[in-house]
């Protein structure tokens, strides 16, 4: 069984982007080369604030839209509460 993450990610702007993978550090890298998604090509993401691992794909993908659904205030809440502030550093070369 494949194991998917959910996770957010903090932009330059202070935007924060939701999105799942397989793996998070792979596409966090995509999504710093413009190459990950729309929203991330237009602004810069900084670090991954937050991370959930999810038993697959379908989990991953409900919970990605439940979070997406949630307001800002309550999406940083999320962040806080989980404690998963990883950075940038850990998935790329350049912090």
């Amino acid at each position: 069984m494949s194991h998917y993450s959910v996770y957010i990610l903090e932009c330059a702007d202070g935007s924060l982007y939701t999105g799942y993978a397989a793996d998070v550090a792979k596409r966090f890298a995509l999504h710093r080369s413009g190459k990950g998604a729309k929203y991330t090509r237009s602004h810069k993401p900084m670090r991954v604030v937050y991370q959930e691992e999810l038993k697959d794909k379908s989990a991953a993908m409900r919970r990605e839209w439940a979070i997406k659904r949630l307001t800002r205030q309550e999406k940083q809440a999320l962040i806080q509460r989980s404690g998963t502030d990883v950075g940038a550093a850990q998935f790329s070369r350049r912090s």
